[in-house]
């Protein structure tokens, strides 16, 4: 049965959230250079849209953010890639540029930002789960970085935590390129509604019954 993408992602009931879109991940001096070039290709502008977009529409922005203490306090250190951030020598101190949201998404007094210590993905023992339960939220749209890893994790998350998951496709950017689309052909469409950036704006716009929201992108 076709998904009615207007209903899944109704601003009655759809947060919109982004996934380590932060100075020291995708931004200028970037620990992992390669993929902030590839997410600045396509995925940061459309993240960008999204956000606007979902301001105009009423729909919640959360940005979630990855930070870690000098002292590592209360951050993992059994995965290879945590070794692997720490030897690139760009910390995640809190505080910082590091850990703020890139300027080309931005953040805006209405949206929230929430920060962890620990974890591979956004929702696992965050408050992101009980924070969008409070405002109501069925629907996640999850954009970000990175395909690879966190936001197939956050995918899972999300959809075990009982949310109806969305990824825009184009929203999105992993390491290689031609990986990141296989993992969303053949893992995440199995999990999550893989539309394009546009027939998000255009659900949106249709939901509300305001030409303008797209317009504003």
């Amino acid at each position: 049965m076709p998904v009615d993408l207007t209903e899944l992602v109704h601003p009655a009931h759809t947060a919109i959230v982004t996934q380590e879109c932060q100075g020291a991940v995708i931004g200028a001096n970037a620990a992992l250079p390669q993929l902030a070039e590839i997410a600045h290709r396509v995925a940061v502008p459309n993240i960008a849209r999204l956000v606007r977009a979902a301001r105009g529409a009423d729909v919640p922005v959360l940005h979630c953010v990855a930070m870690r203490r000098d002292d590592g306090k209360g951050s993992n250190a059994n995965a290879r890639l945590f070794v692997g951030m720490l030897k690139t020598g760009v910390p995640l101190r809190p505080g910082t540029e590091a850990v703020e949201v890139i300027p080309e998404i931005g953040v805006e007094p209405g949206d929230l930002v929430l920060s962890r210590l620990h974890g591979i993905g956004p929702m696992g023992g965050t408050d992101l789960d009980p924070v969008l339960r409070n405002l109501g939220v069925r629907t996640i749209v999850g954009v970000g970085v990175s395909v690879n890893v966190a936001m197939l994790n956050f995918a899972m998350d999300a959809v075990n935590h009982g949310y109806q998951f969305v990824m825009p496709r184009d929203a999105v950017a992993g390491i290689p390129e031609d990986y990141a689309d296989q993992v969303l052909d053949h893992t995440i469409s199995l999990l999550a509604t893989l539309p394009t950036t546009d027939e998000v704006l255009t659900a949106w716009s249709t939901a509300i019954g305001a030409s303008g929201v797209e317009g504003e992108c």
